[in-house]
This record gives structure tokens, sequence and C-alpha cells, in this order.
């Protein structure tokens, strides 16, 4: 048995199909005709362009727009006027191929993202390889293969999943994906979650292991995989595959269905997104409204700040979408672990204790505002709620809320129309604003737990180092303590809390999360019917004995053992 990162969730059972990728040597030349080198790069990128703009297409009816746009992205990325002139300034003052200049400048870039300590950027290195990749084998003519061709029953495996690979993939061929790289928020889980195949991520050297037409069964769930199974493994699987098919039809059950426990006790289950377009997926997994609008993605693959108009447009579309139903949106949470070239932000030895989020909003007011007023005026059209990212003391607040006050009486002077009523609270992912909850919930109109820092902060990990990363639990005593006093803190101020980490879709956290008295449940659109079912099962009082029981706990392992 192979262990990997559950990338996306069911089983698969068929034959390997291995992605090989082909070695791509760049051999180092000189060249004396620099003009028809640029035409070189010229024609490959206008074969780029029209090769990705195909593909999108394609995907748009395999798996969506909003999944199509990442590969038009890439469009956007390569035609980046700073990567265009680096490519070509470095062909005409070196004299080098253009093979070799996409190489140096592209690698470059994706070497950047990979350094930076935020796994969603980190992404960004993923993309860019994958472009210079794909720009390479135009330039030297190495013709890839079609996965839109592989047969049914097909186990891709291949070191990563890039976009561009799944651009041919036809759903209903795919039985599952093995890669040796990847994270939950890789490409490779998003595409295969949005496509419903389930995925095995970062196995170590399984495309070594594995040879084209072995047998494979994997669980996306738990994140295994066997090669060559036997008999009655594979008798197993096919049982385990019958009992998950079952499962996902009996969850259609919950579509349409309140979000309340047995006894009654009702909750808000509402959705995480980060793009606009992202609202119609929460309509239609029944989502009732937005727990987390990460409006940083509206400032990321472009080479200038999005404008008021952008902005206002934007949240105006969400709030629309949802109809009437809450919108919370949190504010730009950029800085310096998130690298956004055009606004020159110098870097840091340890950017998580850095310049970012609210930190850097308050000094440049100039980008904050613009923000603000946008979310003000979009008020308007349903119901906004504005969150402020990364607090750790009552100032941070205040000031977010005089700024809101002013423009507020700006707009009463121009007859400008919003919702007088709008609400301002906080994210609560820091230790210090745990400490200090019962002083913020006197002046935040709500809260909403984001466990994945509050968890980093908590026990001071960074999850992305592999040698501290046992130690990032949400199950940690000290973690779930952290959650009750924010909760409780709320409760008895009147606030409504809510949480938007990835624990609130978790089904052995959310006993103990109804138990504390959570009032909203933001998880991924795709979780919503799932989180509905868990929620349904549980009885409050029964809950809060559970809790009793968990909070005695002075170890991980004693939680675990309990909740399990």
């Amino acid at each position: 048995m192979y262990k990997g990162i559950a990338g996306s969730e069911g089983i698969g059972i068929g034959k390997v199909v291995l992605i090989e990728e082909h070695e791509i040597n760049v051999e180092t030349k000189t060249v004396t005709d620099t003009d028809a080198e640029i035409a070189r790069l010229q024609n490959a990128i206008e074969k780029f362009v029209t090769d990705t703009n195909n593909m999108a297409d394609r995907m748009d009816e395999t798996v969506g727009k909003k999944d199509a746009d990442i590969l038009r992205g890439h469009i956007q990325m390569l035609q980046d006027p700073m990567i265009e002139e680096q490519i070509s300034a470095l062909v005409i003052s070196e004299k080098i191929t253009a093979e070799m200049a996409v190489d140096q400048v592209l690698e470059q870039t994706a070497e950047m993202f990979s350094q930076i300590p935020d796994e969603l950027l980190q992404q960004r290195a993923t993309d860019f390889r994958d472009i210079k990749t794909r720009m390479l084998k135009i330039l030297m003519g190495i013709e890839d293969v079609d996965i839109s061709q592989v047969p049914p029953g097909t186990v891709l495996v291949a070191r990563d999943l890039t976009p561009s690979m799944t651009a041919g993939i036809n759903p209903d061929n795919i039985a599952g994906i093995l890669t040796e790289v990847g994270g939950r928020t890789s490409h490779s889980a998003i595409l295969a979650r949005a496509m419903e195949i389930p995925a095995v991520l970062s196995i170590d050297n399984i495309c070594s292991i594995v040879k084209n037409g072995d047998a494979v069964v994997l669980d996306g769930t738990s994140g295994e995989a066997i090669v060559n199974p036997d008999e009655e493994t594979v008798a197993k699987f096919e049982e385990m595959y019958k009992t998950f098919q079952e499962e996902k039809a009996m969850l259609k059950a919950y579509a349409g269905q309140p979000s309340e426990t047995k006894d009654g006790t009702k909750v808000e289950l509402v959705c995480n997104i980060g793009k606009p377009e992202d609202a119609k997926k929460a309509v239609e997994c029944d989502g009732e409204g937005i727990g987390l609008f990460r409006t940083e993605f509206l400032f990321m693959d472009r080479d200038s700040l999005p404008t008021e108009e952008e902005q206002f447009e934007a949240y105006k579309s969400v709030a629309e979408t949802m109809k009437g139903k809450p919108v919370i949106i949190r504010t730009i949470d950029i800085g310096g672990d998130k690298e956004i070239p055009y606004l020159g932000l110098e870097k840091e030895d340890n950017p998580f204790l850095g310049f970012r989020a609210i930190r850097f909003c308050l000094k440049r007011r100039d980008i904050y505002e613009t923000q603000l007023r946008a979310l003000v005026r979009a008020s308007a059209f349903g119901k906004i709620k504005i969150m402020v990212p990364l607090v750790t003391c009552i100032d941070e607040l205040r000031q977010v809320k005089a700024m809101v006050a002013d423009i507020m009486k700006e707009y009463d002077a121009q007859g400008v129309e919003y919702n007088k009523n709008i609400e301002i609270g906080v994210m609560m992912e820091t230790p210090a604003a745990c400490v200090i909850a019962d002083i913020l919930a006197k002046e935040a109109a709500f809260f909403s737990i984001g466990t994945n820092d509050l968890t980093g902060y908590t026990m001071a990990v960074d999850r992305g180092n592999a040698k501290v990363a046992y130690l990032y639990s949400t199950y940690n005593p000290a973690v779930l303590r952290s959650i009750k006093r924010i909760i409780e803190c709320g409760k008895k101020e009147g606030i409504m809390v809510g949480m938007c980490g990835e624990a609130a879709a978790d089904p052995k956290l959310i006993p103990l999360l109804l138990a504390f008295g959570l009032d909203e449940f933001s998880v991924s659109a795709t979780s919503v019917l799932k989180t509905r079912k868990t929620i349904s099962d549980c009885d409050v009082e029964e809950c809060k004995a559970l809790a009793e029981k968990v909070m005695a706990c002075v170890t991980e392992e004693e939680v675990l053992e309990i909740l399990k």
C-alpha cells in the first residue's frame, strides 16, 4: 500500500496510463540573427495562445468555466508585459536562443513563487513551470500524449497533473489520479474535485513504481493506493465503490433541507469562494450564503490594482447571485507572504509574522479605501458583511470602522445608496485575537474563525515544514481550547460566530463545534450536503457530553481516540 495526500474523495479502480515527462534538454547556443529568433518566439507564443484557448474551450464543456479559466490565466501570465519583455531582452542582449530565454525567465519566476510560504501562491510555481514546458515543446517540436484518447477505467499517473494536462480529460474515462506532488489546494486537487475524480497526491516515486497497464485501486478519501492488488482487495474496493456511490446519491436528499440538528438546533451552512463566479457553484450546491470571499484573488494574476469599479462589480455580482443571503467579504489579505509584483513589497525574513493583511491595509490606505468604498457601494445590492483579517488588537478594528464611517458620510452627502447597517466583523485567526476575544466581541458585529492560520499560529508551526508538520493539528487541545473560547466570548456578547477554516467541514469536529455553540459553518461548495448530513445526525445534548470528555483530554491522541 502507498500513502499520499487525500486530494479528491472517492474510490478508483482501473489500469495505469503513465503520463511520462519528456526529457527536455535546452542546449546552450548563441544566435547571430536575433530578429529571426524573436520571430520564432512570437510564433511560439501565438501557437501557445491558440492551443490554450482551444484546451480551455474543451474544459468549459467537461469541467466548467471556473476551472477552464485557470488555463486562460496561463495566457495572461505568459503575455504579462514584464515576462515577455524579459524573454525578448535576454534573446537580444545575450544573443541566445528563444528556448534558453524562455527556460531561464520562466524557471526564475517559478522559483520565486515556490519560495513564498503560502500554499496557494506556491501553486503559481506549478503554473509557470507548466507554461515553460509547453513553450519549450512548441519551440522544439515535441508532441504531447493526447489524454482525451485514454480508454475507460484509466488511472492517470503523473509527476504532477498540470492544468494543461487536464484540458483533454474526459471524466467518464478516468477512474482515478495518482501524482508524486501536490496538496489539497493544488490545481491537481482542485481540478480532480471539480471533475469528481478520486485522487491521491504526493506519493513518493509513484511514476517509477508503476508501469502502463498495472492494475490500481485507490481511496481518495483516506489517501491510499494499492498497485496490482489481489482479488480479495479488488472485491473489497468494489464494495467500497458501491457504498461511496450510494452515499453520494443519498446526499442529494439533503438538498433544500434545513441545516439543523436532530433536536432542532439551526445553523447556517455557507460557502468559501475565491472568485465572483464561484458564487454560482455555491448556489448550485445549496449553500445558504457566502461565509468567506477571499478578495485577494481579484488582485492577483494582473499587472495593476483593480479599480474601484472593477471591485464594485465583483462584489455586487456575488451579492446579486446570492439573492439576499449573507455574503461575508474578507478584505485583502496580501502582504509580505503573498507576492504581487506590481505592489513592490519588500521581502521579509518571516512574512507570516510580518507586513500582511490588515497591517498592510492600514498603511496603504489608498488601496484599502478603494476596496472599502467598493464594498459599501455594493452593500446596496445584497446582505454584504465586511470581515477584517489577521486582527491582533482592538485598534485595528476601530480604524476600519472609522474608515467605513467616513465613506458613509461622503456617500450620504452624494446621495449614494448603501446599507446603513453594514456589519463589520473579525476573522479570528491569531492567538492575540483569541486572548482578547472578550474585548473584540464588544465591538465586532461577528466573528469568523479561520482555523488554518489559528492552528499554525497557536502551535507555532509552519505547515510547509515537514519536520514540524506533525504539530499542525486542529485536534490539539491548545487549538480546541482557543476555538471554544472564541465562540464563548462571541456568544456572551450576542454576536454570530462562524468558522471558515477546513475544520468547519470535518465530520469528527462538527459535533464539538455544535456543542461549543458555533452558529455558522463555511465550507467548500462540494462539501455542503455532506456537512449538512453530519449536522443533521447530531443531537446537541449528546454533543455536549462528548465535548466534556474531549475537553478533559491533555493530548491530541486522546482527543482523536474519543472523536473516532
